[in-house]
């Protein structure tokens, strides 16, 4: 999917991003599903390490979105899609710190079985509506601002966001 927009691009590459961290995720939950993975586990280690720095990623990402993206969208009369996303970024926010904080808290040890069972839970509560958030802003979202975003106001939320990274 490519976009004009250049805030619409990046917001769809983050989205790509974030879908294939829990694609990962739901990998690495499915193939230990019975038992916590071995510690070393080149894989678990590499997963770890990218939901430890996620959440600060995601919540940029709806920040910006919801600071941004939204009002703008319900100045122009479509406000309902922004209370839409926000009341899901409202359920997935914390989802990801947990699940960050749970990562951090493992990361060079391994799972025991009281960790490992809420790492999988977590993970289960946060991985399908997740990948169906991202996919609604990329069918929705972006190209309700794709149509209705002016080239100088793309310019200064590009620069915005660009700035917050």
């Amino acid at each position: 999917m490519s976009f004009s927009n250049r805030v619409n691009q990046v917001l769809h590459d983050e989205h790509t991003a974030t879908s294939a961290l829990v694609q990962l995720l739901q990998g690495v939950v499915a193939r230990h599903r019975r038992s916590p993975p071995a510690a070393g586990d080149p894989a678990v280690a590499q997963l770890l390490n990218e939901l430890a720095g996620a959440e600060a990623e995601v919540a940029r990402h709806f920040a910006f979105e919801e600071r941004q993206l939204f009002p703008y969208l319900e100045a122009m009369g479509d406000g309902a899609i922004g209370a839409h996303l926000s009341a899901e970024h409202a359920v997935l926010l914390p989802l990801w710190a947990r699940l960050a904080a749970l990562a951090r808290q493992t990361s060079g040890q391994a799972f025991d079985e009281v960790r490992w069972n809420e790492f999988r839970r977590l993970a289960d509560e946060l991985c399908e509506p997740m990948l169906a958030h991202a996919q609604k802003e990329d069918m929705a979202l972006l190209p309700l601002i794709e149509e209705s975003m002016d080239g100088e106001t793309e310019v200064r939320l590009y620069q915005e966001y660009a700035e917050t990274a």
